[in-house]
This record gives structure tokens, C-alpha cells and sequence, in this order.
């Protein structure tokens, strides 16, 4: 019996990305959402229209963009990572901060999405979203631009 090949689900490289292709993927531009309690508001990785010199269809692009599970933290609401009944601070303390890269859960969360001001040269909109504190997965430490998922 032959050994089955191992099917990667999720891969990431810790090569250092440059702030230009920081800056193309997480763009600085306003949510228009302030989050309320104990919720966080999350800028979504922007996925490229080109990989190399193939240009990706659209079908390809809307899969990419939502299932995307890579964001950088922008907003924290007043009660996230606090205990709701007494208004301390988790004893653990706060799991992420405005500016980390975090993994969010595929599904859930409210997402919106918001048009690039005039003068970027790609049209295609931002996206966000505001899920509870406790769903974020994991603070990314390797490259956030690495991050491959495989559905």
C-alpha cells in the first residue's frame, strides 16, 4: 500500500515583505465602522489581480477575496479583552493590538467593503471586518503576504 501524500491546508513563508507591498495590501483607508464592546475590526489582505503574468479571472478573485483569513487589526472596541462582568483586563492580557496581523475564522464576522479612493491605479474595494475578540485564531509572525489557503 502506497503512502499518501500529505494535502496542505495552509502554508507561509518568513521571508520579510517590502513596505510597498505592505502598503498595496493593506491600505491605509477608513473602515467608517467604530466597534462597539468587545468586538475588532479587521482590514482583509487585498488579493492581487496578477500572479506573475497570468491575469487571475474574476470567479478566481471573489474566491480568493472571501475566503481570505489574513487581516491587520485597525480598530479595538472599549470592552475587548476585558471581563464583561467586572471590567478587568483578561489576565492574559489582550491578544492583539491595532496594527497586528492576525488569522480570522473563514466564516463569520460582518463584512463590508470600500472603494479605493481615486488615484489608486487597482479599483477593486477594500474589505473588513468586525468580529468578537475571543474569535480571533493566531497573531501572524511569519510574512502576512505569504499566507496561502487551499479550499
Amino acid at each position: 500500500m502506497s503512502e499518501l501524500a500529505k494535502i496542505v491546508t495552509f502554508e507561509s513563508s518568513d521571508d520579510i515583505p517590502s513596505q510597498a507591498d505592505l502598503d498595496w495590501a493593506f491600505p491605509k483607508i477608513s473602515s467608517g465602522m467604530e466597534p462597539f464592546g468587545g468586538r475588532i475590526i479587521v482590514q482583509l489582505r487585498r488579493i492581487k489581480k496578477k500572479t506573475e503574468r497570468i491575469v487571475l479571472v474574476q470567479e478566481t478573485k471573489d474566491n480568493e477575496k472571501w475566503n481570505n483569513m489574513i487581516g491587520k487589526v485597525i480598530a479595538v472596541g472599549p470592552l475587548a479583552y476585558k471581563n464583561r462582568d467586572t471590567m478587568q483586563s483578561w489576565p492574559e492580557g489582550s491578544w492583539a493590538q491595532v496594527g497586528d496581523y492576525v488569522r480570522v475564522p473563514k466564516w463569520g464576522g460582518d463584512r463590508w467593503e470600500i472603494k479605493v479612493p481615486e488615484g489608486d491605479r487597482d479599483d477593486d474595494p477594500v474589505l473588513f471586518m468586525t468580529l468578537n475578540d475571543h474569535e480571533l485564531i493566531a497573531r501572524v509572525v511569519a510574512n502576512p503576504l505569504s499566507f496561502k489557503a487551499y479550499v
